[in-house]
């Protein structure tokens, strides 16, 4: 028997079909664009097609039209007895015109068509590795088929006899919804993971924004919203083909668990949002910039998210530059929460793969570098894009209540201000130290500060704040009249934000044993920390301007996608 040339060689599938080619004996000529690991040739190029001695073909058509696949048959049919073409379930209108091409030819021809990948939950490997899947149509249900078993099929119908003419339809064994997926996902690569639904139009917006066709996009979505209700029949192809049982998703997700648990070191560059000048929000740019690679001591993480924070403002509009410096273009972005990729020389204690979290300068980007000795082990019961809420703000809590107002046991605190994303932690850390905690918050956040454990919440645009109280923890900027009303409700005073004459004013230390014991106190269940909202790295203008407007409330995450 002759060569088989397998196009798409080093494609998930191609690659398979050539490795199992080898083990069945046959001789494979792998079609590749460069020297390394085959044939040079290109379908753009009928004439350069490496068909010597080639008796069957596996091909893949690689484009979205088929523009130039006439010419490509026709040189098959010429040279080759046999073609098995790596069709879709879909038959969409390039794949049914290179059908129609194949059946005219006069070539012995078999079609395959598979239904969902399951490699293409590859898709959510980052996203698996933050925590959070966010996409619409969780309920779609697929039966999603096995590289190795479209390869199996595919070896088949190259190999033998009595395959002419059939349009195999390859599924998996059995359905599996998309949130199921990721459940499986989760659970084999050991970390927590869920999926969240969002609207089809956010998702549109997303996908569009990486740079997908609008055709496409509507394709995909109007694909998956049909499949919540009609979800494709299971087909027992692969095993009548094969004569063995497909393979399950569980079974390629247990194959593939490094891919989720870890990420290749990038090159090139990244997207990272960027002022290049002071101003209101329409001076933040979505730039593409080097990724940076870690120095002494250094880590590279891919970022799982970060989150805004109000002084973030500050540092945009120009009116902190004595605190942070003139020094422009600057990736915003303070908290990280993600995963170490590199180690710089010198780096004991983090190796590649381990979660980490802590506050580091940029890290509004897709990847960051960071002191190893200013981070900590990122909590293990929760997303690992939601301890992205924790650094700033739990961190600027802390010390006000343990180390500026040293709250103890009995005392009456009131947290003003306690809507906000360092609110959430005060309020709770308060209570753990055992005080009675009063808190004042807007009526649209009473519920969730409530919600953190305070004893009363007040709202302050209808109700005058309570006098007399051991502690006040002022986390809120308010006008200097109102600063100085603020002076006599406690016998200690803290703030964070607009100074009070006889209270202790601070600005949050960076430090990462106080990290440690937040990340404890997440774990045992003590302290909660999530997200009031998530949003990925194109919608963070829009949140500065709601946030100026007033009109943002706890933590908002930024995911990089």
């Amino acid at each position: 028997m002759g060569a088989v040339l397998v196009t798409g060689a080093t494609g998930t599938v191609g690659s398979q079909v050539a490795k199992q080619l080898r083990a069945a004996g046959a001789e494979v000529t792998p079609l590749t664009r460069t020297p390394a690991g085959g044939r040079t040739g290109d379908l753009k190029d009928p004439g350069s097609l490496p068909l010597d001695g080639v008796e069957s073909v596996f091909l893949v058509w690689p484009f979205a039209t088929a523009e130039g696949a006439r010419a490509v048959v026709d040189v098959l049919a010429a040279r080759a007895r046999r073609v098995v073409y790596l069709s879709s379930a879909a038959v969409r209108e390039h794949e049914r015109e290179v059908e129609r091409l194949i059946e005219e030819s006069g070539l012995e021809w078999t079609f395959l068509r598979p239904h969902a990948f399951a490699a293409n939950a590859l898709r959510w490997a980052r996203r698996l590795r933050a925590g959070v899947v966010r996409a619409p149509y969780g309920r779609a249900a697929m039966a999603p088929v096995h590289e190795r078993d479209i390869a199996a099929v595919a070896v088949r119908t190259l190999l033998e006899d009595g395959h002419h003419g059939a349009a195999y339809v390859l599924t998996g064994p059995e359905p599996i919804t998309q949130a199921g997926q990721v459940g499986v996902l989760a659970e084999i690569a050991g970390f927590p993971a869920r999926w969240e639904e969002v609207p089809p139009h956010h998702a549109r917006a997303e996908l569009l924004a990486e740079g997908w066709p609008p055709l496409a996009v509507d394709e995909v979505l109007q694909a998956q919203a049909a499949l919540v209700t009609a979800p494709l029949p299971v087909t027992r192809t692969v095993e009548e083909v094969t004569r063995s049982a497909a393979r399950t998703f569980r079974e390629w997700a247990a194959e593939h668990a490094t891919a989720f648990r870890s990420a290749p070191v990038p090159a090139g560059t990244m997207r990272a949002a960027r002022i290049h000048e002071f101003g209101g929000p329409s001076v933040i740019r979505h730039d593409r910039i080097p990724v940076p690679r870690p120095g002494p001591g250094e880590v590279l993480i891919e970022v799982a998210a970060t989150s805004f924070n109000p002084a973030e403002i500050g540092l945009r509009s120009g009116l902190l530059t004595e605190i942070f410096g003139t020094s422009l273009p600057r990736t915003l972005g303070w908290d990280v929460s993600g995963t170490v990729l590199e180690t710089g020389a010198d780096v004991t204690g983090l190796a590649p793969g381990d979660r980490v979290f802590g506050q580091v300068d940029g890290a509004a980007a897709e990847y960051v570098t960071a002191p190893a000795n200013m981070l900590a082990r990122a909590p293990e019961s929760i997303p690992l894009a939601h301890a992205a809420t924790i650094p700033v703000a739990g961190l600027t809590a802390w010390q006000a209540v343990h180390e500026h107002a040293r709250i103890t046991r009995g005392q009456r605190v009131l947290v003003n201000g306690a809507g906000g994303g360092v609110g959430m932690f005060a309020v709770q850390l308060a209570r753990l130290a055992g005080a009675v905690v009063t808190a004042t918050a807007s009526p649209r956040s009473a519920a969730a500060v409530k919600g953190y454990g305070a004893d009363e919440v007040i709202d302050y645009t209808a109700t005058p704040l309570p006098d007399g109280m051991d502690v006040l923890l002022n986390l809120a900027a308010v006008p200097p009249r109102d600063a100085a009303a603020l002076a006599g409700l406690g016998r200690t005073v803290v703030t964070i934000a607009t100074p009070i004459e006889g209270g202790t004013h601070f600005v949050t230390r960076n430090d990462p044993g106080q990290l440690v014991q937040l990340a404890a106190l997440v774990d045992r269940g003590d302290l909660v920390a999530g997200p009031s909202e998530c949003h990925p790295l194109a919608a963070l203008a829009e949140i500065h301007r709601r946030a100026e407007s007033g009109r943002t409330r706890g933590k908002i995450v930024i995911t990089p996608v």
